[in-house]
């Protein structure tokens, strides 16, 4: 597999699990899911991580998998079709991935919005992939293969922190991070 190849198929294998946080700052609010709950004295996770963010987020995420998937043989059909529960796994999977880290910050003392560099970047894909590998090992495995995976790796820091400066600019953030 040559580099643009390895580059494409990466980026196409994981758009579904990016795209979950990002339509979660637009449509976010309403209800915490941790109901305002605390554990030693903090919340459980904090105002930003809210059931309409978590929902659609996750519901935008299986409509691209499912809208790549039926473009795919058009567009390029040795892209990887995403299995239904791969399709699901993925977007689910970051949100849950995202408010495992939000529980980390409050253990750790961080307040909302402050940075936890390598959390903030990663744990919303270690959610994907973990969620993914227990549903689908066989195509996990497949699909990000190593070099795949380093392209995801060091695409996903990059990526993290252009968006979040566009989304600081447009208002829908707080913080550029």
């Amino acid at each position: 597999m040559d580099v643009a190849w390895t580059v494409v198929t990466a980026l196409w294998a994981i758009l579904p699990a990016y795209l979950p946080n990002s339509v979660a700052v637009v449509v976010g609010g309403g209800r915490p899911i941790d109901g305002g709950r605390t554990w030693r004295g903090d919340r459980l996770l904090g105002d930003g991580k809210t059931w309409r963010g978590f929902v659609v987020g996750s519901l935008a995420g299986v409509a691209v998998a499912f809208a790549m998937n039926a473009v795919r043989p058009a567009l390029a059909p040795a892209l990887p079709a995403f299995p239904a529960a791969v399709a699901i796994a993925l977007p689910v999977g970051a949100m849950l991935g995202d408010a495992a880290g939000s529980f980390l910050k409050r253990r750790t003392g961080r307040e909302r919005g402050a940075p936890f560099p390598v959390v903030d970047r990663f744990g919303f894909l270690v959610g994907a992939l973990g969620l993914a590998l227990v549903v689908a090992p066989d195509w996990t495995l497949g699909t990000f293969t190593g070099p795949v995976l380093v392209v995801v790796l060091v695409v996903t820091p990059l990526l993290h922190r252009g968006t979040n400066s566009a989304a600081y600019r447009l208002g829908l953030k707080d913080e550029p991070w």
